[in-house]
């Protein structure tokens, strides 16, 4: 024998193209079945809420459960509007969700924009008091609040609700900033070299490259305060000052007792009317951020 060690050379098989065409198929029906039935769960309670809106009390408490109601009751959209002040529940939810966003956005991407691009001193220990804040939890500071606006005179007015997040939202600035550590200095650095402002390299190269981080944070800080419930209720009394949620809350107080859950889910269909709305302008922004988030390393 050899004193050498003899190796023996498996031959690797590959899959042919049909082979690996197969299993491709195999994986995207399975999960095409898993995302069908995520959305099944996810759309069944929105589908049983309008179905519930549109049956007789009867038929809400019928077994086996009813989903098409034999004579759907569209009255339900009508009286809602006298059962309870739910037109102006809708605006002043909007006067608030859309200030407060808006412009709460603008000076978020502003902060967010000087933490990470901006040689400012001490940054850092800006941007961390600021996630300190995020530690403090909001039940020790409710009392506080409401003695300061209480002296100010805005109790049972908006202002509570919209003046307070005009200044950014802690969380939308930590998510930008982590977003801008992405963009190359070099490319701002550029921009200041040709004699660009401040205000310019924020408005032609900032935001347009943080677009979609913008919309996605938009939209889920948008859904915050639509849905927001505890505030409203300590600052707001008068029932046609009070936000859309908190109307919705008194109206189930009421009629809860009377089983007269079709009108609450009606009520609750039509609140949920402006989310799925904003959803669908910023759908394709949203889409992107989640690509581009995947994609930075």
């Amino acid at each position: 024998m050899s004193d050498h060690t003899r190796t023996l050379t498996v031959p690797s098989r590959r899959l042919g193209p049909s082979t690996e065409k197969g299993r491709s198929r195999l994986v995207n029906i399975v999960l095409f079945v898993v995302l069908a039935i995520g959305s099944v769960v996810m759309l069944g309670p929105l589908l049983w809420m309008v179905s519930t809106s549109l049956k007789t009390k009867t038929e809400v408490f019928a077994l086996p459960p009813i989903w098409i109601p034999e004579d759907p009751q569209w009255d339900t959209y009508t009286r809602m509007w006298d059962a309870a002040p739910i037109l102006s529940g809708i605006q002043n939810s909007l006067i608030v969700a859309l200030t407060v966003t808006i412009i709460g956005s603008f000076t978020s991407t502003l902060a967010a924009y000087a933490l990470a691009k901006m040689r400012l001193p001490y940054k850092n220990a800006i941007f961390l008091g600021l996630l300190a804040g995020l530690m403090i939890p909001y039940p020790t500071l409710m009392i506080p609040q409401f003695m300061m606006f209480a002296k100010f005179g805005w109790v049972d007015t908006l202002l509570p609700l919209i003046v307070p997040f005009l200044f950014g939202n802690i969380i939308m600035i930590f998510f930008l900033r982590q977003y801008l550590q992405s963009v190359p200095d070099s490319l701002i650095e550029a921009a200041y070299i040709d004699g660009a402002s401040h205000p310019r390299v924020f408005a032609t190269i900032v935001v347009p490259l943080i677009r979609p981080a913008i919309a996605a944070q938009f939209i889920l800080w948008f859904m915050a305060i639509w849905n927001d419930y505890l505030a409203p209720i300590l600052y707001l009394n008068t029932p046609t000052n009070q936000t859309l949620q908190v109307v919705i809350a008194n109206l189930n107080v009421e009629f809860a007792t009377q089983r007269d859950y079709p009108l609450i889910m009606g009520a609750s269909f039509i609140a949920l009317l402006p989310i799925l709305i904003v959803f669908l302008i910023f759908q394709r922004q949203i889409i992107e951020s989640v690509a581009l988030t995947g994609t930075k390393g």
